[in-house]
């Protein structure tokens, strides 16, 4: 019977329901599969802490070296681990994680060698048609004769090394940070890459743990810092960081233990590499960052990008324009020395070396690039996502004070305000988000375009 891969295939990885919706019998298809598609002769292999990711990334693995390629396996390591492998070492990539995703799921982030994506448009539609017939008719036969080897190493203490020549905290002042690492990897990769930095470190929840028995590694949802904000003020601490289940993408608390937006994280960590390169460079931001972003960018005599939501899209627009920074409002952060790839701890580093290197407070610190205020991410159920968003175009047509673009679902801008109302691609929602120069004005308008989304 062929496997049905339509909602376990997404649009930049796979990841499913363990053993429902996949398991080790279908990870090593996907494992022979990739071989096939990247035509690689080695691949490098890592994993989270799941209960299913050992199996599924040894399974994946007997699938690549069935069809003559060689693994390394790197072992339990964060997704930016598994993208400094690739890079570093110029092979292909898979990562066995479902990032945020409740313990039941698991999945894979594919990447070419240096860490350059796998998605829809770059290889994923082609591994899963093969995952798909073979699941039906099985393996086909092979002219391997040898097949690959399997072979162990540690990248841990390579890629803080690495991370750690990126930016310069040689003279900090001593912080105290509290870090939540929600159970998932940071758990795993913290502790190497601050040691010897002068960092009280007060860690919550390092204990690797795939049920996540404290809360969802998913800091995105405010109900999943609310722990690390409670113990960023009862410790005095001057700042707080969240990394989610993979840790590749890292949130920030202030002093006065309130969340930071991660478009003003955005706008620090780009003036800051615009200055490391000489006051030049192009940023990518998508179009849902803060206002702030690009005119950050430009008073440092950057070039802003503006582009569509998702990895897929900023990594293609870091190639095609040669960035050396972009970031997205879910707090993925992509670097140009970091083989264009995402890492939530790189830019951690850039927020320490930030505070440190002043004696302000951190809320203070961000002033500077947090300049306006926004709704967050609001999601609406809707049964016609295409129509409710051809009614709330026809709603503003007639107003002279409003631009649209389509780049990315509808954007309508006024004189103080802009809104962005995308489609799920995988949900029946549309999402909202909402940016003004004030509370009131943002309150008004999230409020009428949330009338008309839900009417």
């Amino acid at each position: 019977m062929v496997a049905d891969l339509s909602q376990l295939v997404k649009a930049y990885d796979v990841r499913g329901v363990v053993p429902d919706q996949w398991d080790e019998p279908l990870a090593e298809l996907f494992g022979a599969a990739f071989v096939q598609v990247t035509d690689a002769d080695a691949i490098v292999i890592g994993h989270d802490m799941r209960p299913s990711s050992p199996g599924l990334a040894a399974a994946f693995a007997r699938g690549a070296t069935a069809r003559g390629a060689d693994v390394t396996l790197i072992g339990l390591c964060s997704t930016d681990q598994l993208y400094y492998a690739s890079g570093a070492l110029d092979l292909p990539g898979a990562m066995f994680t479902a990032s945020h995703n409740p313990a039941r799921y698991n999945g894979i982030k594919l990447c070419r060698a240096g860490a350059a994506p796998v998605g829809q448009d770059t290889g994923l539609t082609e591994i899963r048609t093969l995952v798909e017939q073979w699941s039906d008719h099985g393996l086909p036969a092979t002219t391997v004769t040898v097949p690959g080897t399997v072979t162990e190493r540690d990248t841990l203490t390579d890629y803080a090394a690495h991370l750690l020549g990126l930016v310069d905290l040689s003279g900090i002042r001593p912080l105290k940070v509290v870090v939540d690492a929600g159970n998932g990897m940071g758990g795993h990769t913290v502790p190497t890459v601050l040691a010897g930095l002068p960092l009280d470190l007060v860690p919550m929840y390092f204990e690797l743990d795939g049920t996540f028995p404290h809360h969802e590694a998913n800091p995105l949802d405010p109900k999943n810092i609310v722990d690390l904000q409670a113990r960023v003020l009862a410790e005095g601490a001057d700042l707080g960081l969240a990394f989610d289940g993979d840790a590749d993408r890292c949130f920030v608390v202030d002093e006065r233990g309130e969340g930071v937006s991660p478009s003003a994280i955005t706008a620090l960590v780009a003036a800051r590499e615009l200055a490391r390169n000489g006051g030049e460079g192009t940023v990518i931001h998508n179009l849902i960052t803060s206002w702030s972003v690009p005119e950050v960018v430009r008073e440092n005599g950057g070039t802003p990008v503006r582009t569509r939501v998702g990895h897929s899209f900023i990594k293609a627009e870091m190639a095609e324009h040669g960035a050396i920074f972009g970031g997205e409002h879910s707090a993925h952060y992509y670097f140009r020395d970091f083989w264009n790839a995402d890492t939530g701890m790189l830019a951690a580093l850039h927020v320490l070396a930030a505070l440190g290197g002043q004696q302000g407070p951190l809320s203070g610190l961000l002033d500077r690039y947090d300049r306006y205020t926004g709704s967050g991410e609001i999601n609406s159920t809707v049964a016609d996502q295409a129509g409710r968003l051809a009614a709330i175009r026809a709603a503003y047509d007639d107003r002279d004070d409003v631009r649209f673009d389509e780049l990315d679902g509808l954007t309508v801008t006024g004189g103080d305000w802009w809104f962005n109302l995308r489609a799920s691609n995988t949900e029946p929602l549309l999402r909202l988000n909402v940016e003004a120069r004030d509370e009131k004005t943002m309150t008004a308008v999230r409020d009428e375009v949330l009338a008309l989304v839900r009417a």
